[in-house]
This record gives structure tokens, C-alpha cells and sequence, in this order.
């Protein structure tokens, strides 16, 4: 009974969700609109509303006494106003029950709390009456009328809803099966698909297992067709070296054969030879013997001429004191040495590979601190080595005098100093016998002169071999030849008397230097072989004797460049003009006061015997001094 009273609100609610849902065509009834148009605000539909209202009233049948006398326009505002609430319609999504599909819930899918729509007929009627009854009682003929018709298309729109839930349920449910459809040829498919693939897999497999089986075989075939191929081959090979071996024995035969003819006629000719040999070189001696009788003879007829034959004039030039000197470094090589070397190392075979020993060692001298060191401490053992010392002394001082003619530069010849000092200070009798091998090729190291003499020699020839010429190929060997040599005796001679080695004292150091060119400058004449030795001794030793004896050099520079330049000039030889030029550039340009290119020796890569020591050095040294070790196997070490 309850619901047969429904409040206005509920009216109110029922009317707005009915015109929300009319989808059909507006019907007007007595020309009034029923079915209000959707889009309508709510101003528009309450102003409808009592439009309606006032043209029913006006035109009503029914008795005044049951004609609604207050209107309930503002009650049902506000109470609009206050239970406004949307129209909701809800479909499930749920496809597995297709009752659900269908079914439409009014209470909770519709928002309308007060109204519910149902399948029943009853129901239908049981609300028609109910709203009659509230029509009846509160709204009147025109509330009855809306609500009558809000039912109404109620019924029809839940209808519609229904037809269209089960159309969509059905379309869900056939492409549901579609799908299912679908989606089992798909897996049908891909399983089909799978199946080929495994197939196309097998036989893959199985045609590139047989192309392998196929590959394997030929390559085994190729295989025992090459070891048959190899072992033809070295069957061949054996068969040839085979054919090979007994030919070659049977030319290794034939040539033994001949080789031992060839060994006979060998020896018969190498016994001709040696004595061939022996016949020339006992020529050899009888010749070199005469020369040196001959020579004897110059020499003594020289002398002669100097004390018994005052008309031929003073033959030797020279100091007193030199040729004193001279006289004794000549007999003590006779003393010591004997025999001359060179004779003696053309006979014995023994003395001569001593002599090829020492020559190779000075031979690769350096302008080096290592190379020093290591050649002296050589050279000292191959003195005291078995031979005898004396021959050891003859065949070093030969050496290196012959060797110095080849020094290919100045610092090679200071290295050659050094190694002289060094090696004459454990074998001091060394020094004379070197310088006695030096005067005798070298006159101008005593110093000493021969000036020509028909009286006292008997030709040209046999005063150029006193001088020193020597001969090439049976004749005197040339002007320049012998100026070459000359020039390079006299620089050995200039780098060993200006070599200071710390801790050895030269036993012919700077102070025989000072006497030689005291020597030179009072008592030989200018000319070109003098002029020659002058200039070679200043260049390697004019920086030691300035060192030392500072302007006391200078007085002597100028005493040659006064007399004795003065002197050269006067001969007008055109020989010797290039001494000349270089004597006068060396004085006038101070070139003595720098020091020359290699006297200070080099340092070797190898220096872990050299030790520098900055206090040793002084303006008197040398440069690189020489401490001297007798103990140690690495003697000696270089200092600053």
C-alpha cells in the first residue's frame, strides 16, 4: 500500500527519467505534446508542465469539488531540486550466462529507487493501479496522465532494451563462436605448419647428411690416391738417389784418381817453388845487406867528411845535445833489440805473426777512452808474452811507428800518445827504443839535418836514402811520398810529448818538446823538409807547450815567424809555399791558443771504467788524464 502513495519526488524523478528515455516520436493527445522533447532544461519542462496543467484545468469535465485546487509546482521543485539524480542504464559484460545477458536490473541498474520494471503482467497492472491511486490522490488527471504514459514508454523502452540485449547477446554469442572457430583453424594450422617444418627439417637433414657421407668418401678416395701418388714418388725418388749415389762414387773415384796426380805434380812444383823461394830470398838479403852497407858507407863517409874534410863544409846540422841523444837511443836499440825486427820477422814465421798481432791491435786504435784502455793493456801483454821481452819491444816500437804513417786523422794519433805513455810506463825501456826507431826513420824528431855534399856522398840517390827516402818498385820513392811520411812521424812525435795521463808520468813529456824546437830553431836551415816538420810538430803540439809555457811559446812563435818564415820566403821556392801559408795562419790567428779536435778523448759507450773527477783537472793537463792501476785488470781510468 505504500507504494501506492509515492511522494511527489518520486512523480517528479519518473517524469524526467521517462522523457530522458523516449526515443520515439512525439504523440500529442487533444494537441497537447506528450511526449516532451529530450532536450528540454528543467525551466523548460515545469513551464510545460503548468501549461498543460492551467489548459486541463480550464477545459476539465470533472465536478469543482474534486479539481485540484493548490498547484504542486513548487513542492515538486523542490523536491527536484533536492532528489536530483541521474537516469543510468547498465548492460553486463559477462558472456557466460545469457541469462544474465538479458536480464536488466531496474533497482540497481536504473537509478530510479521508487519504480522497478518487470517481465510479470501483473506486476504491470499492479502498478498501473497503484499509480492511478497516487494519481487519484495527489497529482490529479494530469499526473495520472504523465505517469501513465511514463509507464507506458517505460514498458516499451525496457522492451526495445531487452531486443536489443538479445540481438547483441546473439551477434556476442556467433562471433564468440567465430572466433573459437577461428582460432582453432589457426592452431590447426600452425600445427600443420609445424608438422611440414619438422619434415622439411628431416629431409634437410638427411641430404646434407648424405652430402657429407659423399664429401667424407671423396676425400678419403683423394687421400689414398695422393699416398699412392707419394709412395710412387719416393720409390722414384729411392730408385734415382740410388742411380745418383753409384755415380757419384764412381766420379768421386775418378776424381781421387786425379787429385792424386794433381797432389804429385803439386809437390813437385811447390818443391821447385821453395826453392825458387829460397834462391830469391836469399837474393833479397844479399841486396837489402848491400844497401845497408852501402848506407853504412854514406853515413860513415858523412862523418868522415865532417871531421877529417873541413872544405866540404859541415855535412849533419844539428844541437850537440841531440845528436848525443841520438847516439845513445842508436846504442841502446843495439843492446836491447839486436838484430833489426823487420829482417828478423821476414825469417822466423813465429815473429812474424807476433809482429801481425800487435800491428792489428794498433791498427783499431781510436781517439776513445775504452779504446785506449783496451789496446794498451793487449799491447802490454803481447810484450811480456812468451818471446822474448826484448824482440816484444822491437816489433811494438816498428808497429807503431810503420802504423802512424796510416792514421786517418789527428785524434787516432793522439790515442797512439796515449798508448805510449801507457805502455812504456810498465815497460819504461820501451820509450828509448821507440824513439831510437823514430830517429832512425825520421831525422827530424833528433832534430837533425844532412845538407848535401858531393864529397861525402857519392850520388843523389845515396843522400836521399840517408835522409830517409826509401824505395818503391827498385826506385826512391817521390818528394811528396816522403813529405806525406814525414809529416806524419813528426805529428806522432808532436801528440806523445803533449800527452799528460793522470797518475803515469811520460817519460818524454812537454819539456823534450820545448828542447826539440829549442833545438830545431838554433841549428836547422829553412827549407821545404824542415819547413814540413815544423809545421806538422806546432798543429798537434802547440797547445800543450802555450798551455805550459804561455809567453815563452809566444817569444819562440815569434822568433819563426820573424827569422825563420823570413827566411823561406827568401828562397822563393815554390815548394814551399804551402808550409809557409799555413805556419803564418796558425801564428797570426792565435790558432794555438784552442785546443785541437780529438786531444781531449772521446767517451766510449762502454764506460763503466771511467769515472769523471772535476778536482784532477788543471790548465797544464791534457784534458782526459789517466789514473794508472797496477792491480787492477782494468788499469786504466780516465779523469777530468
Amino acid at each position: 500500500m505504500m507504494s501506492m502513495y509515492m511522494s511527489d519526488d518520486c512523480l517528479l524523478i519518473q517524469i524526467m527519467g521517462r522523457v530522458k528515455l523516449e526515443l520515439r516520436c512525439p504523440q500529442r493527445v487533444h494537441g497537447i505534446i506528450t511526449d516532451p522533447q529530450s532536450d528540454w532544461s528543467f525551466d523548460q519542462l515545469l513551464s510545460e508542465l503548468n501549461t498543460i496543467d492551467h489548459k486541463l484545468q480550464a477545459s476539465s469535465l470533472v465536478p469543482s469539488p474534486f479539481t485540484k485546487t493548490q498547484s504542486s509546482e513548487l513542492s515538486i521543485v523542490a523536491r527536484a531540486e533536492k532528489n536530483r539524480k541521474p537516469f543510468v542504464m547498465h548492460v553486463s559484460d559477462d558472456d557466460d550466462d545469457d541469462d544474465d545477458n538479458r536480464h536488466v536490473a531496474m533497482g540497481g541498474r536504473f537509478a530510479c529507487e521508487d519504480i522497478y520494471l518487470s517481465d510479470d503482467v501483473d506486476s504491470d497492472s499492479d502498478s498501473v493501479n497503484e499509480s492511478e491511486w497516487c494519481l487519484m490522490d495527489k497529482g490529479g488527471v494530469i499526473e495520472g496522465a504523465l505517469i501513465e504514459l511514463s509507464h507506458e514508454h517505460q514498458l516499451s523502452v525496457a522492451e526495445e532494451i531487452r531486443t536489443q540485449i538479445s540481438a547483441f547477446g546473439t551477434d556476442f554469442t556467433n562471433e564468440k563462436e567465430k572466433l573459437t572457430h577461428a582460432l582453432s583453424r589457426a592452431e590447426k594450422s600452425k600445427e600443420a605448419r609445424r608438422e611440414l617444418d619438422r619434415k622439411r627439417d628431416l629431409q634437410y637433414q638427411r641430404i646434407i647428411a648424405e652430402a657429407l657421407d659423399n664429401h667424407l668418401t671423396d676425400v678419403q678416395r683423394h687421400h689414398e690416391y695422393k699416398s699412392q701418388i707419394e709412395e710412387k714418388k719416393i720409390r722414384d725418388d729411392a730408385e734415382i738417389e740410388e742411380a745418383k749415389r753409384k755415380q757419384k762414387a764412381l766420379q768421386e773415384e775418378k776424381i781421387k784418381q786425379e787429385k792424386m796426380k794433381a797432389e804429385e805434380v803439386k809437390r813437385q812444383a811447390e818443391k821447385k817453388r821453395e826453392e825458387e823461394v829460397k834462391a830469391k830470398i836469399k837474393e833479397l838479403e844479399d841486396e837489402k845487406a848491400a844497401k845497408e852497407a852501402e848506407m853504412a858507407e854514406s853515413q860513415r863517409k858523412a862523418n868522415e867528411a865532417l871531421t877529417n874534410k873541413p872544405s866540404a863544409g859541415n855535412v849533419v846540422k844539428g844541437a850537440e845535445s841531440g845528436l848525443e841523444m841520438e847516439e845513445r837511443r842508436v846504442q841502446m836499440y843495439k843492446e836491447v833489440v839486436g838484430k833489426d825486427v823487420t829482417l828478423e820477422m821476414d825469417s822466423n814465421k813465429e815473429y812474424r805473426s807476433h809482429g801481425m798481432q800487435m800491428a792489428r791491435r794498433i791498427k783499431t786504435i781510436t781517439g776513445t777512452k775504452e779504446s785506449v784502455r783496451t789496446k794498451a793493456d793487449e799491447l802490454v801483454k803481447l810484450i811480456n808474452s812468451t818471446f822474448p821481452q826484448s824482440v816484444n819491444v822491437g816489433i811494438f816500437a816498428d808497429k807503431i811507428v810503420s802504423q802512424s804513417t796510416n792514421a786517418s786523422s789527428n785524434s787516432v794519433l793522439y790515442g797512439y800518445g796515449h798508448v805510449i805513455v801507457m805502455v812504456t810506463s810498465q815497460v819504461p825501456h820501451a820509450m828509448e827504443i821507440l824513439l831510437a826507431k823514430l830517429n832512425k826513420v825520421c831525422i827530424f824528431t833528433v832534430p837533425k839535418y844532412l845538407s848535401y855534399s858531393e864529397a861525402a856522398f857519392e850520388s843523389k840517390e845515396a843522400y836521399y836514402r840517408a835522409i830517409g827516402y826509401q824505395e818503391e818498385d827498385g826506385k826512391l820513392e817521390s818528394t811528396d811520398s816522403y813529405v806525406g811520411r814525414l809529416t806524419q812521424h813528426m805529428k806522432l812525435y808532436g801528440a806523445l810529448i803533449q800527452t799528460e795521463v793522470y797518475g803515469v808520468r811520460n817519460l818524454h813529456g812537454i819539456e823534450e818538446g820545448w828542447k826539440w824546437l829549442a833545438r830545431f830553431l838554433n841549428a836547422l836551415p829553412a827549407n821545404i823538409y824542415t819547413a814540413v816538420a815544423l809545421q806538422a810538430f806546432i798543429e798537434l803540439a802547440g797547445f800543450g807547450l802555450y798551455k805550459t809555457y804561455k809567453n815563452q811559446f809566444k817569444k819562440l812563435l815569434n822568433i819563426i815567424s820573424r827569422d825563420f818564415l823570413n827566411a823561406l820566403k827568401e828562397r822563393e821556392d815554390p815548394k814551399v809555399k804551402k808550409a809557409v801559408i799555413s805556419l803564418e795562419n796558425y801564428i797570426q790567428s792565435n790558432h794555438f791558443q784552442k785546443e785541437p779536435e780529438g786531444r781531449i778523448l772521446q767517451e766510449s759507450l762502454l764506460s763503466h771504467g771511467l769515472v769523471p773527477n772535476e778536482s784532477n783537472y788543471n790548465d797544464n793537463s791534457a784534458g782526459y788524464q789517466q789514473n794508472y792501476n797496477y792491480n787492477s785488470p782494468n788499469r786504466f781510468v780516465y779523469r777530468r
